[in-house]
């Protein structure tokens, strides 16, 4: 593999608000680097898991500020 392609593969691709905030709350808690040498399959059920459910407060604040504002 090219060492261009191998930095192209490195880009995080964020989608989705979701993916992003999935990032965000990886770096606030730390595994950073953890994800960045095993991946996203190296994480332990319990950091998944709680980067699942800040997600999931998100998801509820966002709804909360929407219903609010309309």
């Amino acid at each position: 593999m090219s060492k261009q392609n191998s930095m192209k593969n490195k880009k995080k691709i964020i989608e989705t608000i979701e993916d992003q905030w999935k990032y965000e709350i990886a770096e606030q808690l730390g595994l950073n680097d953890k994800i960045e040498e095993l991946g996203w399959g190296g994480l332990t059920a319990k950091e998944t898991g709680r980067i699942g459910g800040l997600i999931t407060v998100r998801k509820k604040q966002l709804k909360k500020q929407k219903e609010m504002e309309g």
